[in-house]
């Protein structure tokens, strides 16, 4: 089995299930950038985690909305050579997500779309801060193409 050649994404749920992120996997596959390939991990953790994650990783003692945690190693398939490239991991906030989406007037599952897409922009090296917009200029596109209503780096502009 050789390399892949698009998007792999995996969502979890280790605090309960989370109805409104049916479909995320699919989605965000279908959408990312075409140089985006290997394997991505959604995890939709409870606001009690994602605080502790922010501390932990950031100094920031809050519950943000989304992390990212880049890996970009390779895997092997069988032990015996290079593999599928791991992009690393993406970890949404689900009560802040929903606080949100109620905030913007729209779906929790939105909210998931927005914030994962989001965090796929952070693996692939995007960064707002200091990018002179181009991570906004790229979400602005995929979020048009997805069909959400606004991106996250959008509403942080002043």
């Amino acid at each position: 089995m050789g390399r892949r050649t698009r998007l792999h994404v995996n969502v979890s749920t280790p605090d309960g299930d989370i109805p409104a992120s049916r479909g995320l996997a699919g989605w965000l596959a279908g959408i990312a950038p075409v140089r985006a390939r290997g394997d991505v991990t959604v995890a939709i953790v409870s606001d009690r985690r994602m605080r502790v994650l922010n501390r932990t990783f950031r100094g920031q003692d809050y519950t943000t909305d989304v992390l990212s945690f880049p890996i970009g190693s390779r895997q092997s398939d069988n032990g015996q050579g290079p593999g599928d490239v791991s992009l690393g991991d993406i970890v949404i906030a689900n009560g802040v997500a929903a606080r949100q989406a109620e905030q913007h007037g729209h779906a929790v599952g939105t909210e998931l779309r927005i914030l994962a897409l989001h965090g796929l922009l952070h693996l692939l090296g995007y960064d707002h801060e200091t990018d002179a917009g181009r991570m906004a200029r790229a979400e602005e596109r995929l979020r048009k193409k997805g069909g959400l209503p606004t991106g996250l780096t959008s509403r942080r502009q002043p």
